[in-house]
């Protein structure tokens, strides 16, 4: 029976021996000019565990001088050889905290070092995050390439294999095939990718994909079989924390099943654009509906806000029943969170030039400032405290959406029209000020074209006649 408590114990002693300053016997400098580090490490190690490296120490032998052995990596990135170093000895790769961009670099680092088992481990992880920048297609020809890559002594040449090629192929390949979302593959991928391996796919599978391809146009995708990748382009958060970021949107429970996803759009991040309160003002000045997340300094602790109304930069508060604050306290995991929604909604945003966004009475603060500790969060305006105490802290990262639904709501908003002559109406509380030509939408198309001008900063109630384009959320 194996005992994890001693495989763990075991696992972080060879961390340990990693970190030793004393017994290591060989150096290995890794990455290019300007970036390299020499890292040390222990050749009994590496010759067990990775076998690239092994045959590389084959041609490097111990000398009996005492000099230490010492071999150069120089395609591999020092950062990304640290982590995998970290994974040799001690078997340990936590990818959840890991963005999607740098298990990639894993990825591909993994597979220059031929560490077969690290690579199924990226691969089966990769696949099941909704986070991945990747088609399905590209997924599906990285698992193949791995799967090859298992069995060295299949030939190039796919027309040669026997039945049995195949059948180890199918085996190697078992745990990720049905992680693949084929139904959101174009006809043509399937033809040229696909149908030559479909002997290692399930006969149900390939029977139901190949009926469905042959009906469709080459360009299409399949409809209703598979749920499609829900993305986010975010460093902080994934699919999971949009998802119940959405539902607090809505003001729904937890466990209420929502029928809508907004689709979050990065427009600012800190280690993109700048950490500063001018970059956030000039980029977020006058946007509405956005949502704030920051990563704080050495923990796994997000804080973030949603506001639904427009940033400004007058040293004034905003006013909204609408808005919350809300923080994870493990990044990788949504369950330990903490919402706070709105009490004092004459002061639900802070607009000052001298911070980034802020909530309250410095319920959050995010100063966006290059100094140690510069933020704040408290418990003045808002429900409940998010953080157990009032530090200050330091951000590692920062993010800014802006929430697409309501963002294309608005410009709709804008597109309102009522077929008024040039006057002001008392009803509607509206200023025609200019002329100007607009369309009547109804059910997607123009249907009447007329001039009008809208003062939309004094308009207050609609009793007239409109028309608006339908809107869906993102299903």
């Amino acid at each position: 029976m194996v005992d994890n408590k001693f495989l763990s114990k075991l696992s972080q002693n060879l961390l340990e021996v990693l970190d030793d300053d004393e017994y290591y016997d060989i150096t290995i400098e890794v990455g290019n000019d300007p970036y390299i580090k020499v890292f040390r490490a222990h050749m009994v190690i590496l010759n067990y565990r990775c076998s690239y490296l092994r045959k590389i120490l084959s041609i490097n032998k111990k000398k009996n001088d005492g000099t230490l052995v010492h071999i150069k990596l120089p395609n591999i990135l020092p950062e990304i050889f640290q982590i995998i170093l970290i994974y040799i000895y001690g078997g340990r790769l936590p990818l959840e905290k890991y963005d999607i961009l740098d298990i990639i670099k894993i990825l591909v680092a993994a597979n220059k070092l031929n560490l077969q088992e690290l690579i199924k481990k990226i691969l089966v992880s990769l696949i099941q995050n909704d986070n991945l920048q990747m088609s399905e297609i590209q997924i599906w020809e990285h698992v193949l390439k791995w799967g090859l890559a298992q069995n060295p002594g299949f030939s190039s040449d796919l027309t040669s294999y026997s039945k049995n090629d195949f059948i180890i192929l199918k085996n190697t390949l078992q745990q990720c095939i049905p992680l693949i979302k084929f139904y959101d593959i174009t006809s043509k991928e399937f033809l040229d990718k696909v149908l030559p391996y479909k002997k290692v796919l399930l006969k149900e599978l390939f029977t139901n994909l190949l009926k469905s391809h042959l009906i469709i146009h080459p360009d299409s995708k399949l409809s209703g079989k598979s749920n499609p990748r829900k993305r986010i382009d975010s460093k902080i958060i994934t699919i999971q924390h949009a998802e119940l970021i959405s539902k607090w949107i809505d003001k729904l429970e937890i466990t209420n099943e929502s029928t809508t996803f907004y689709e979050f759009k990065l427009i600012l991040r800190g280690s993109r654009n700048e950490f500063s309160p001018g970059k956030f003002h000039e980029i977020c000045i006058n946007k509405s509906h956005t949502v704030s997340i920051i990563k704080v300094k050495d923990s796994e602790e997000i804080l973030g806000g949603y506001n639904p109304i427009t940033w400004d930069s007058n040293h004034s508060y905003g006013t909204t029943k609408d808005s919350f604050i809300f923080s994870f306290k493990n990044s990788n995991n949504i369950e330990n969170h903490i919402l706070s929604r709105i009490r004092d909604t004459k002061f639900a945003i802070l607009n000052n030039p001298n911070y980034g966004p802020s909530f309250g009475k410095e319920d959050i603060i995010f100063s966006l400032n290059n100094l140690y500790k510069d933020s704040i969060c408290t418990n003045n305006s808002y429900e409940k405290p998010i953080r157990e105490n009032n530090d200050h802290f330091s951000k590692e990262e920062y993010e800014r959406n802006l929430d697409s639904f309501y963002g294309h709501k608005q410009s709709f908003m804008k597109q309102l029209m009522t077929k008024t002559p040039r006057r002001k109406d008392s009803k509607t509380s509206m200023n025609i000020v200019n002329n100007k030509t607009n369309n009547i939408i109804a059910n997607g198309k123009i249907t009447e074209k007329f001039t009008v001008g809208v003062d939309w900063a004094n308009l207050s109630t609609i009793s007239s006649p409109l028309a608006i384009a339908p809107l869906q959320p993102i299903l």
